[in-house]
């Protein structure tokens, strides 16, 4: 196995399985993405975010999209993890394991504070696997999102 940092050649995969996350995650018609727009946002003039993936034989078995955030109090750059998937035939034989172990050690060469995401409450498997690896949730944060009209509302504010 090996962790990589994303190729433009490898767009159009990281997308296919983001459309199979969407579909593990009940949200199957929900993904607006497109090779270009990814593309753009990865590998473009201005990059907003990053990639990395896991590769067997030659085959991406999985991907960690992430981009930087700021903790205030630290004063410091952190690590959040938009999305880490594995295709299910390849679970198990460490690659969602390896993709993290990557994102915490860019993080702890950086000087970094922290690799933080976030899980759906229903999704066991993975708050089991988080947990094994040390993670903790974080008790009394809600997430909140403006999104649609609410969004378009917000801005004329």
């Amino acid at each position: 196995m090996t962790i990589r940092e994303a190729r433009p050649a490898d767009v159009p995969v990281i997308l296919q399985l983001i459309h199979d996350l969407a579909l593990y995650e009940r949200e199957p018609d929900a993904v607006k993405n497109t090779v270009e727009s990814l593309e753009d946002a990865l590998f473009g003039d201005r990059p907003t975010i990053f990639a990395h993936v896991a590769e067997t034989g030659g085959r991406v078995q999985g991907f960690a999209l992430w981009f930087l955030n700021y903790s205030t109090w630290e004063g410091v750059n952190g690590i959040y993890l938009e999305d880490l998937y594995v295709r299910p035939e390849a679970r198990g034989a460490g690659h969602g394991k390896a993709l993290l172990g990557h994102l915490a050690r860019i993080a702890a060469e950086r000087g970094y504070a922290r690799v933080e995401w976030s899980v759906l409450d229903w999704n066991e498997p993975s708050i089991r696997f988080y947990e094994q690896l040390g993670a903790r949730p974080q008790s009394g944060w809600s997430t909140f999102r403006l999104t649609g009209s609410a969004l378009a509302e917000a801005a004329a504010l």
